[in-house]
């Protein structure tokens, strides 16, 4: 038996990071069997649907390993209509479902609550079908449905605490819960990889399979993804966008290793492991049922590593999207002619070294690029007060006359300049950066200024100068 996994994203927003984990996990456990991965986009919501929805769930596929080309699919649930809708005439035909005409108010009216289910009203009162009319699953009175699970072991259900659930709306239209089962009937799905959250649906869909005579596929739900306060990851609360990791930059072999670690963790006392490893070892059964905490500090600072471990001419190629402002990025505030390449690449290991996203070499690497340095207000007012102009003067004077720009020169000048007056090398160039970069925070200055050059780190200095007139 080859087997077959799917990965069925419902293309309604941003491709949420927990679903980037169920994919990753349903793309190791195919490889690992020499199976095939499936995607399907259930996009039977059409009010909801967008195209553009879709396109991004192909895009975040790419950009965490999933490439096109290398699934089956995609498949669109929408054009297995006539599949759903021949099933649930198949489950009335032998009685497996029912009609029934009955609206939420009817049955609060009977059971005297809003919170019961479906009282099986219609159940033996032979009603046709019409406009209007629910098609029910008639789920059977005594004994319970099994499901095994890979993770979970095998939770046990009640049948007589099911409720007779629908399976088609009035006007004819299969639910989520038929058309889900039928895709996976038709797409011969043999393993069902999916969020916890599905789990309360399970039985349904294997009375489904049952009732549908086709064996159930095996089941693994993963456990769900929490913030810190052990809440689901919410999409109005949360930032669960995989799209906005990206554009933040997160490197994509980053993602992947933090996101196979929801759940479960490689042999040995390490986190941050090859993506080889990450397949050779990965099992579904050892995955931890517990929900699974996603730690944006502890992702960042993953990331921050992955950065650190690239080749320096790799972190130049991935740091381009963001000095050049190209696909969704937002441009630097320098202009296209104002960028050197060859000054970016002089800074480039020392900018590799302090950042944990990409974006944040912009304003690490902005003070090279502009005419005149962004001026962060609040460093000026904490760094420029009294004596403040005096060492310029002093600082302006000295690197004037050196003979040798460079960060050595620079360093030692102006340690000799802070200790005329008292000062330690902290405390003596605090003005001279933000004067020439604007912050109190940054790549190392004497590095910095020796890329600078002489001309404009004086003009600049000179420009501090006379603000503090």
């Amino acid at each position: 038996m080859t087997v077959r996994v799917r990965f069925a994203p419902s293309p309604t927003g941003m491709f949420h990071v927990g679903g980037a984990r169920s994919a990753l996990q349903n793309w190791i456990y195919a490889k690992q069997q020499g199976g095939v991965f499936v995607l399907r986009i259930e996009d039977t919501d059409a009010a909801r649907n967008k195209p553009e929805w879709t396109e991004g769930i192909l895009s975040a596929l790419d950009w965490i390993g999933i490439s096109r080309g290398s699934y089956e699919g995609p498949y669109f649930q929408s054009e297995n209509a006539g599949e759903h809708r021949a099933a649930a005439a198949r489950l009335y035909e032998s009685g497996r479902a029912y009609y029934c005409d009955c609206t939420r108010e009817d049955v609060q009216a009977r059971t005297g609550s809003q919170y019961q289910g479906y009282d099986g009203y219609h159940r033996d009162r032979n009603l046709g079908p019409g406009v209007g009319h629910a098609l029910r699953f008639r789920t059977p009175d005594e004994g319970t449905t099994v499901v095994v699970d890979l993770i979970r072991g095998e939770p046990t259900f009640e049948n007589r605490l099911i409720e007779d659930f629908v399976i088609a709306r009035g006007d004819g239209s299969p639910v989520f819960l038929l058309a889900n089962v039928v895709d996976d009937m038709t797409m011969g799905i043999t393993h069902v990889v999916r969020a916890e959250e599905h789990l309360p649906n399970t039985p349904k869909q294997q009375l489904l399979w049952d009732a549908l005579g086709v064996k159930p596929p095996v089941w693994a739900h993963v456990p769900v993804v929490v913030n810190e306060k052990r809440q689901k990851l919410s999409k109005r609360r949360d930032k669960v966008a995989l799209e906005a990791y990206r554009e933040e930059g997160y490197l994509p072999g980053a993602m992947r290793n933090y996101l196979m670690l929801l759940g479960w963790a490689p042999s040995g006392d390490r986190e941050i492991v090859p993506w080889s490893v990450i397949e050779d070892e990965f099992r579904l059964e050892e995955v931890n049922p517990s929900p699974a905490f996603f730690d944006e500090k502890k992702l960042r600072a993953f990331n921050g590593d992955y950065i650190r471990a690239l080749p320096v001419d790799e972190f130049v190629d991935a740091c381009q999207p963001w000095l050049t402002g190209t696909g969704t990025i937002a441009p630097p505030p320098w202009q296209p002619e104002e960028f050197d390449a060859e000054a970016f690449a002089a800074v480039a290991p020392l900018a590799q070294t302090r950042i944990t996203v990409l974006s944040e070499i912009v304003p690490n690497v902005d003070f090279l690029f502009l005419a005149s340095p962004l001026i962060d207000e609040a460093a000026w007012a904490k760094t420029m007060k009294d004596g403040s102009a005096e060492l310029l003067d002093s600082a302006i004077a000295a690197f004037d006359a050196l003979e040798s720009w460079d960060a050595d020169s620079l360093k030692s000048t102006l340690e000799a300049v802070g200790a005329e007056r008292g000062l330690k090398l902290g405390k003596t160039q605090a003005p001279v950066r933000v004067a020439v970069t604007g912050r109190t925070v940054g790549l190392p200055l004497f590095e910095s200024l020796e890329v600078l050059g002489r001309e404009r780190t004086l003009t600049r200095m000179r420009a501090a100068r006379l603000r503090l007139v």
